[in-house]
């Protein structure tokens, strides 16, 4: 599972979600969607804009995070 940081590097550059949509032109309710983990895609050009907004790169955004294994023996 891909999960988006989005909320940390706003964190650490000390920005509003509100002062991001602003400045990417992206609506805030999208970028909420990005923020909370509920986006199942985002485009490269709404990345590169997050990331030129927030000086970071993309693996500063998105972090792999392996998924449970299913219990194969039904235990």
């Amino acid at each position: 599972m891909i999960r988006v940081d989005l909320d940390v590097m706003l964190a650490r550059r000390k920005m509003s979600l509100t002062e991001l949509s602003g400045r990417v032109g992206i609506t805030m309710a999208n970028l909420s969607i990005l923020k909370n983990g509920r986006a199942r895609a985002v485009r490269f050009e709404t990345l590169d804009a997050i990331c030129r907004a927030l000086s970071c790169q993309p693996g500063d955004l998105l972090v792999y995070e392996p998924d449970e294994p299913e219990n194969r023996n039904g235990d």
